[in-house]
């Protein structure tokens, strides 16, 4: 009775003062991420960009993304979460202020790349973060909720940059610019912030007791024990893993689906929509995101209670698929593209939480934070690819509009959901097991 009480308090203090932390840092870099979707409305005719050049520089984030993001991960397992995590938001947030005034496509590539470089290690380091304090059976609703961040973003992101849009123009700069100053300025913030908040591990946690600092060290360290006794892996073995390039490669395709769309719908809804004011677009668009945020926790809490990750993460991706499928054949009336809009939202997020409890289930120490990385970094190639692609072919045919662009990100989703079908059933048992 006496541990199961630790148990429990231990659990709410972890909830309570990591997720919601790591879940605002989240918000901060997704809306620098992403931000630049709803400054396009602006900025793409204010420096002359055309849509296949828009799609380049959106895009180009995740190559700068790429070189990085192992070797950042890594540095996240063996120096310092606290102390990586805070370089990595003062470099992002400054280089995020900066892209204010690109003036050109070159400034604005250049802008992107340099932000992906700063960025890189940020995300795969929080879910390495996470791993260091929460159980496989809790992994789930841990990354989900710290992962919601992304639909809380763009509900946050989309009125906020449709009002500086139509609505701030001060010191003579545009409302776009505005939009990179003002959601950039809160990186720079946490940047400091961040050295004083974030705890590396549980034994410095000051808001634990010395017995619940000890049930969780002992409960991380027999589930580590339990992985490295049925296959304790390198480093070098865990990036030249079945399952680990499987992963990346269902992250791939699924991320080319989700940044092809989500950097992207500010501009369909304003062709489709035909509105002239920006803030109703962002408006509009931020209805999808609305339910994704119910999606990833649902299907979250629905992993974790049954214990099962493949299915969720497979028919979570198909249901991507159909929903951008169905939006891009029926693009008329307005409020029929949004219901399948909705549908297509809710299947790319809400995939992401269960998914992420894989690389826990076969990889430990540095073999899991290379894994984590080299997923994340392979996946995130996506993120050049769909917005790329989407830009390339809209602007081959501007008659159709967007329809090409949105059948290559079916196509695109339909093969990472068959990927899935493809992680080892070893790895799916070893999660059902630590959930018993």
């Amino acid at each position: 009775m006496v541990i199961d009480s630790i148990a429990r308090t231990a659990q709410r203090k972890r909830y309570l003062y990591i997720v919601p932390y790591v879940f605002i840092l989240y918000i901060i870099a997704f809306l620098d991420r992403t931000n630049v979707s709803y400054a396009a409305l602006q900025m793409n005719k204010a420096i002359g960009l055309t849509s296949q050049a828009f799609g380049f520089g959106a895009g180009i984030f995740f190559i700068g993304y790429f070189i990085l993001e192992i070797p950042s991960t890594l540095l996240v397992e063996r120096w310092s979460a606290r102390k990586w995590i805070s370089r990595i938001l003062l470099t992002w947030g400054l280089v995020a202020v900066l892209t204010a005034f690109v003036q050109n496509a070159w400034q604005f590539y250049l802008a992107r790349f340099l932000i992906g470089l700063a960025e890189a290690g940020f995300f795969p380091g929080i879910v390495l973060y996470l791993t260091h304090w929460f159980r496989q059976q809790e992994q789930a609703r841990a990354v989900a909720f710290f992962m919601t961040a992304l639909a809380v973003s763009n509900i946050i992101g989309a009125p906020l940059s449709g009002a500086l849009l139509d609505y701030v123009h001060w010191f003579g700069l545009a409302g776009w610019q505005w939009i990179f100053i003002i959601e950039g300025l809160p990186a720079l913030i946490f940047g400091v912030l961040n050295f004083f908040i974030m705890v590396d591990q549980p034994e410095q946690a000051k808001w634990l007791t010395d017995e619940e600092k000890q049930w969780v060290r002992s409960e991380l360290d027999r589930e580590a024990g339990a992985v490295r006794q049925k296959e304790h892996l390198s480093l070098r073995q865990a990036l030249m893993h079945w399952d680990t390039w499987v992963l990346a490669l269902v992250y791939f395709f699924a991320v080319t689906g989700f940044y092809g769309f989500g950097l992207w719908l500010p501009q369909i809804v304003k062709q489709a929509s035909h509105q002239s004011s920006n803030l109703i677009v962002t408006l509009i668009t931020m209805i999808p995101y609305v339910f994704s945020l119910a999606g990833m926790i649902l299907v979250a809490n629905h992993s974790d209670r049954t214990g099962e990750r493949k299915r969720h993460v497979f028919f979570a991706i198909l249901l991507g698929a159909v929903g951008l499928l169905l939006s891009a054949l029926i693009q008329q009336p307005i409020w029929l593209t949004m219901i399948f809009f909705v549908i297509a939202s809710v299947g790319v997020y809400s995939y992401l939480g269960p998914f992420w409890t894989f690389p826990s289930v076969f990889l430990t120490d540095d073999a899991r934070a290379g894994g984590i990385g080299l997923i994340n970094s392979v996946g995130n190639l996506g993120g050049f690819l769909g917005p790329y692609m989407v830009g390339y072919l809209s602007s081959a045919d501007p008659k159709i509009g967007y329809l090409y662009g949105l059948l290559f990100l079916v196509v695109c989703l339909l093969i990472s959901s068959g990927f899935v079908l493809l992680v080892r059933r070893t790895s799916v048992r070893a999660v059902v097991s630590a959930a018993d």
